[in-house]
């Protein structure tokens, strides 16, 4: 695939995330961030995405990432999430969450705000009692952060101390955590439980649990859909990817054989929810169409504009429904690609933005696809 650009970097990269395009951005994204783990020398690094200006006659792009400014983390980074346009959000296997910020104008980080030992095994105190965070999701100034401990923490970026902590939130490991609505989150663990907490309950137990017929089979990672939020897809360590309808039933709609190891990220397209992408310590990168007619799909570069005006909300939605939540989504609806074709080491992570991908591997290494649906 000549579209992606390598870059070595010379440190196992945990985590990838794009930078958030402001509201009435038209541009593709240009800068992101990555997190790095087993390393004797952690780092959080922030990178521009090349030179569009180096794009050939035809447009196609050339040019590899390049480091705009990074700074020392303690520990493994095992999530990250940006706050916003300048602030990230880290969470290291120490335990402690980090906001860091980038300042912009002379392209340096520094740690903005830290809450040591967010999570922790035995008591804050001890020296050696931190659990890894493993999770982190951010509504600004909103972060909720899980771990290790099986601990559920509400943050404010304003605020020294948290807002809300829910203890014995699972008595198992907490993977992930992403928001449902605004006052809702979704957890996964490691006994193959999906869960919805809500915040505004005092009761510190989920309002609702899922969970994986059978052998309890690890979950790694959350996402949900951005449109129809009753729509969530998890993966787990047997690499299958499930497909959960939380308006009925408690076990997933669908199951789909997917990567021959753990799966450690899921995301839907944020714009173009048709599109979902999952990688693997397998050392693949899938991406999963289910737009039935492409040609016929409005262009997601134009979400909101002129083209999708005039088609009525039913057709748009029915095609998500009917592809994500149909028994057998492979049948004849969905298009699966590997979008790294000679694998190596594990793919840690991944984020998608407009028609861009970046991800980051154990072989060292961050690529960036300019061009996704070229």
């Amino acid at each position: 695939m000549e579209d992606v650009s390598a870059k070595f970097v010379s440190q196992k990269i945990s985590r990838t995330r794009w930078r958030p395009l402001p509201a009435a951005a038209l541009q593709p994204p240009d800068v992101f961030a990555t997190g790095s783990w087993d390393n004797e020398d952690n780092r959080v690094s922030i990178w521009s995405a090349g030179d569009l200006g180096n794009a050939g006659l035809n447009g196609e792009y050339h040019g590899e990432p390049h480091l705009l400014c990074d700074i020392q983390h303690n520990g493994d980074v095992m999530d990250m999430q940006f706050l916003d346009q300048e602030r990230i959000v880290v969470a290291s296997s120490t335990g402690t969450v980090t906001i860091f910020r980038h300042h912009q104008n002379n392209q340096t980080l520094s740690a903005n705000h830290r809450w040591e030992k967010a999570h922790y095994h035995v008591d804050q105190d001890t020296s050696c009692g931190g659990a890894a965070c493993t999770g982190v999701v951010c509504n600004n100034p909103e972060i909720v952060t899980v771990g290790e401990d099986g601990r559920i923490n509400l943050f404010r970026a304003d605020q020294k101390d948290a807002v809300r902590t829910i203890d014995n939130a699972d008595s198992s490991t907490l993977h992930a955590v992403t928001f449902l609505r605004t006052t809702e989150i979704l957890t996964v663990n490691s006994i193959g439980q999906l869960k919805i907490w809500d915040l505004r309950q005092q009761r510190n137990e989920p309002s609702q649990i899922f969970s994986l017929a059978g052998d309890r089979v690890p979950l790694h990672c959350v996402d949900r859909h951005p449109n129809q939020q009753h729509i969530v897809a998890t993966g787990g360590q047997d690499g299958m990817l499930s497909i959960w309808d939380i308006r009925q039933g408690t076990m997933p709609v669908s199951l789909l054989n997917a990567h021959e190891a753990e799966m450690w990220e899921v995301h839907f397209h944020p714009s173009d929810p048709d599109h979902l992408f999952t990688c693997s310590e397998d050392g693949s990168l899938w991406h999963w169409d289910t737009s039935t007619n492409v040609s016929e799909k409005p262009s997601f570069l134009h979400q909101g504009g002129r083209s999708t005006a005039y088609l009525s909300h039913s057709t748009i939605n029915q095609s998500v429904v009917s592809a994500w939540l149909s028994n057998d989504p492979t049948k004849d609806r969905m298009e699966i690609t590997n979008l790294i074709p000679n694998q190596t080491l594990s793919v840690n992570s991944l984020d998608v933005l407009g028609p861009c991908l970046v991800y980051g591997t154990d072989a060292e290494a961050i690529y960036v696809n300019r061009q996704l649906f070229a």
